[in-house]
């Protein structure tokens, strides 16, 4: 399984570096202000014929094609492009996110950045891996700990990231918005960053990420520390030492 998830983060990675800062690249608004280009939807249906070569009974949930239910208990859960505004604007923060599920619980996951050659991978139970070595969070306590924040386009769930912002210093040291959630876990996951507010976004930018995260010693919860469920959009992850300040931060944000 995690052999086909590489497999088709590669292959769409191909197409990725095609468009790359091409003026081929076209954008289209979605109904929800976010933009979409063919890049996008030619990566997914391929990721998706890959998957189904290998896998024709699961289901799947990607970004541009919605959800395909076939009754199984396994789904593919897909992002063509995380931060498709950054790569839109010749940005390299940007990757292919691609989960499996089974019972909304993450199983394997591979992420993949084919412009800074970055792949990120992990299967339940077996650990975290950047580029083949094995990743673990930091131990960075709040004092030096940077974190990054990912939101929604919902109006509401950016006014709660504003707020977010203006209160983090008083918690951590250092807080960015980057623009690709998937990245970010990433980042995260492999001791980069300390921390990470999720705000609303959806599964196909979390569901790899996440995953990654736990393979790797970090924590996750929702905002008011309790166990965080696949299904919850809005969490705090972290290395653990700071989890503390995270839970502050957003209570005292709220």
């Amino acid at each position: 399984m995690l052999d086909t998830a590489i497999q088709a983060a590669k292959e769409g990675g191909g197409i990725l570096e095609k468009y790359f800062q091409s003026s081929l690249l076209e954008r289209k608004l979605k109904d929800d202000k976010t933009i979409v280009t063919q890049a996008d939807e030619e990566i997914e249906k391929r990721i998706i014929e890959i998957i189904k070569k290998d896998y024709p009974g699961h289901a799947f949930l990607a970004e541009e094609s919605g959800e395909e239910h076939t009754g199984s208990r396994y789904a593919w859960i897909i992002d063509p492009i995380d931060g498709t505004r950054n790569f839109a604007n010749g940005i390299p923060i940007f990757a292919i996110s691609i989960a499996l599920v089974k019972d909304e619980q993450p199983l394997v996951s591979a992420i993949y950045n084919p412009i800074t050659n970055d792949l990120f991978c992990a299967e339940k139970g077996k650990g975290a891996f950047w580029n083949g070595r094995q990743i673990v969070v930091s131990s960075q306590q709040a004092d030096k700990a940077m974190i990054t924040i990912g939101t929604s386009s919902k109006p509401e769930d950016r006014n709660l990231v504003h707020r977010y912002f203006s209160h983090a210093r008083q918690y951590v040291n250092a807080v960015r918005y980057l623009g690709s959630a998937a990245l970010e876990l990433c980042y995260l996951a492999r001791g980069g960053t300390e921390g990470f507010i999720n705000v609303g976004t959806s599964k196909w930018d979390y569901a790899a990420g996440a995953l990654l995260v736990l393979e790797a010693n970090g924590m996750i919860t929702d905002f008011n520390g309790k166990p965080w469920t696949f299904a919850q959009n809005y969490f705090l992850a972290s290395n653990g030492a700071i989890h503390p300040q995270l839970l502050a931060l957003t209570q005292a944000a709220a």
